[in-house]
């Protein structure tokens, strides 16, 4: 049977792609940190999927812990076919912060994570001329709203890179980059996003399901929905005035 790894994959989008894999026919691999709810949620899969699901208690901002899941990844025996870098959270500080523990966090879990998870998938992956990695980005990664909109364009760019050192390999590789998507990721990081219109939010299963086939088709970039396709395409042609002004605007409207 495939076997996707999926980090933080109890929770929002990963607990989404989850879902969606073991309802495709999909094992799975598991990784997060509250090893109560990772039972859970595997339990869960089990008993309404039947799918065979591993768990792996993990904070990937640990050096050792996210090292063990880059060795999961490489191993040999039930070998993992796709690996989905769902891991992160908001980030609700400023810049100018004297304490820099929640930038140096995002950094490791966001962008170190990413690089080493889905090189040692790559390696893996492509030694037997098949899989798939899905790293989820962010449409924030074209604008400018702090330290999580650099992270983001980290892995948006990262990933293209990545798809350009794989290409023929048999493995495809994809960034995701959603808007606003229904989920406790802002109320977890403190944002407040209830100002927002209706019209920008997105269902996580509606996200999930067209990044899969995205990726399934060899796009390296996933933009779910028309009219964020439509929003990212305003926002790549704008000035960087503009695009800073925005994100101002949009900045100061997260504020509680």
């Amino acid at each position: 049977m495939a076997l996707a790894l999926v980090t933080g994959g109890t929770a929002g989008i990963g607990h989404a792609f989850a879902v969606e894999l073991a309802s495709r026919g999909w094992d799975l691999v598991l990784v997060a940190r509250d090893t109560a709810r990772l039972e859970a949620v595997a339990e869960d899969l089990r008993t309404r999927f039947g799918r065979e699901t591993e768990t792996i208690t993990a904070d990937l901002a640990v050096r050792a812990d996210m090292l063990r899941v880059a060795e999961r990844l490489e191993c040999t025996e039930h070998p993992i076919d796709m690996l989905i870098n769902n891991a992160g959270f908001g980030i609700h500080a400023s810049l100018l912060d004297k304490d820099f523990s929640i930038q140096e966090k995002a950094l490791d879990v966001m962008c170190l994570a990413v690089l080493v998870l889905s090189g040692a998938a790559g390696r893996s992956m492509s030694a037997r001329g098949h899989g798939a990695i899905i790293n989820i980005g962010s449409s924030s990664g074209i604008i400018t709203t702090g330290n999580y909109s650099a992270v983001k364009a980290w892995v948006n760019t990262y990933t293209e890179g990545l798809a350009n050192e794989l290409r023929g390999t048999g493995v495809t590789v994809t960034a995701v980059l959603p808007g606003w998507v229904h989920t406790e990721f802002h109320e977890r990081a403190g944002i407040n996003a209830s100002k927002l219109p209706d019209m920008v939010w997105l269902k996580a299963e509606d996200l999930v399901r067209e990044a899969l086939d995205d990726n399934a088709k060899g796009k390296v970039i996933s933009v779910p929905s028309k009219r964020w396709n439509t929003a990212l395409w305003i926002g790549r042609h704008l000035p960087r005035s503009a695009i800073r002004a925005l994100s101002r605007t949009l900045s100061n409207s997260r504020k509680s």
